[in-house]
């Protein structure tokens, strides 16, 4: 019988590990640019650094995930987390002598994101063997939970402390990674895949990954409609709602209240998520998801209400949470031990390289059409999404794993046996806001800038 995940004590530590970690990233991602805009009165270096960090992160999350699957996981997450404190120390020192040089900011919100590229498979492989099968959906979700609930109380907390003293919330980042290090280093199971992966760079191995989704027409298709399209037409529908809402920007309460109600609807998902099963109805939550937002855009297009929009893209938010769980749980359980860091980076790559361009998209449809037309241009292209999902024979038959012979361990990078080290276990997300499906409209300012943060 597997242990109850409340007794697994590997388990709580990476959960606690991750609490740590990512409260403190939320934090400076609030704090930094407010830091950067307080020393030089220019918006466009404060946006700079938000700027650099997405495109570091876009630029290594391939490598990062070869270099999970070739360095014992444990081991390099402590890496990581050790390089994270270096460069956050750097920051703080310099934040609470009273002068933070623009240089030393874009290189700490760089370095964190290319650790973080780093950290996150690693933390996938990690947790492959600590959390068995059949509690995949539990991990997954309690996570996620927690993942939520840090996004909404992190920023206030940074800005709280910002208020206070403009080097306090470095100083708390800087103690949430030393306890999340702590954590980490007393983690007793080890991970290393049976088969190492090639070079870091070459070509092979930086698409290994992404091979391996093209191969099941099921994660090929809900990674590029769901996780694709759904992602892109999701973040234009927040962002056109957060612009209409806001007045032109005369008002922040409708937008923010839209935007709130959208964090509220990932927390609601990831705590109902242990209840529903998502892994057994994968092909419902993500065909009702997508419906879901197609009606959210069309009610939109004609009944200007913040509270109709709140809730309804709450909603939305949550069905999504709920289904991107579900399909992380089945991503995991069909992905070899030997790829699961390069396909979780492949799959993150994907999800996340459009977030940038949706409320471009969005306000460029707002400005162009007005707001009727401009939801309802978002709405077709929804419905397109969810006609597919809904239609598409591979989403019907669902993923099934493509043959693979037995690998043999490697004799220099042995697997230390942990407690279900006899069966290759999948992974929960580590950093479930990656998984396909609708976002937030508006990415973080640095979105974990300053160090790993991804379980």
């Amino acid at each position: 019988m597997a242990t109850p995940l409340s007794s697994n004590r590997d388990f709580r530590l990476l959960w606690m590990s991750g609490l740590f970690a990512v409260l403190g990233s939320q934090m400076s991602a609030l704090a930094l640019p407010l830091l950067i805009l307080k020393e030089t009165g220019s918006a466009v270096q404060a946006g700079t650094v938000g700027t650099v960090s997405i495109c570091a992160v876009l630029i290594t999350m391939l490598p990062g995930g070869v270099m999970a699957d070739r360095v014992e996981r444990r081991r390099l997450m402590r890496l990581c987390d050790v390089g994270s404190l270096l460069a956050v120390t750097a920051l703080t020192v310099a934040v609470w002598n009273g002068h933070a040089p623009m240089a030393l900011v874009l290189l700490v919100a760089t370095a964190g994101a290319v650790l973080n590229s780093v950290y996150a498979p690693a933390a996938f492989g990690l947790l492959r063997a600590v959390v068995p099968p059949d509690q995949m959906g539990q991990a997954t979700a309690r996570l996620q939970a927690r993942t939520a609930t840090v996004r909404l109380v992190g920023p206030l907390v940074g800005g709280a402390l910002f208020g206070i003293h403009e080097a306090l919330p470095f100083t708390a980042q800087f103690l949430g990674l030393f306890l999340s290090t702590v954590c980490v280093a007393l983690v007793r199971t080890r991970s290393a895949a049976r088969k190492k992966a090639g070079s870091v760079l070459s070509r092979d191995e930086l698409t290994a990954g992404l091979g391996f989704l093209w191969q099941l027409p099921y994660l090929r298709t809900v990674l590029l409609v769901f996780g694709l399209g759904m992602n892109f037409a999701f973040g234009a529908l927040t962002f056109t709602a957060l612009a209409v809402f806001s007045e032109g920007g005369r008002s922040g309460l409708g937008g923010g209240f839209v935007i709130t109600c959208v964090s509220a609807g990932a927390l609601a998902g990831a705590l109902l998520a242990p209840r529903l099963s998502p892994d057994r109805h994968i092909r419902a939550l993500l065909v009702v998801t997508c419906w879901s937002c197609v009606l959210t855009a069309g009610v939109l297009a004609w009944l200007s209400s913040p509270l109709v929009a709140g809730l309804l893209c709450a909603v939305c938010m949550c069905l999504s949470t709920v289904a991107s769980i579900g399909f992380l749980s089945t991503l995991l359980v069909v992905t070899p031990e030997d790829r699961v860091g390069r396909v979780q980076s492949a799959a993150s790559f994907l999800s996340s390289i459009v977030q940038p361009f949706g409320p471009l998209a969005g306000g460029a449809l707002l400005t162009a059409l007005g707001p009727r037309n401009a939801f309802g241009v978002v709405g077709a292209v929804l419905a397109v999404s969810a006609a597919v999902m809904t239609l598409a024979p591979s989403v019907r038959s669902g993923a099934v794993p493509p043959p693979s012979g037995p690998a043999a361990p490697d004799d220099d990078e042995a697997v230390a046996p942990g407690p279900h080290a006899a069966v290759p276990h999948p992974a929960p997300g580590a950093a479930a806001p990656d998984a396909p499906g609708p976002r937030k409209a508006a990415p973080r300012p640095v979105p974990d800038a300053a160090g790993p943060g991804a379980l």
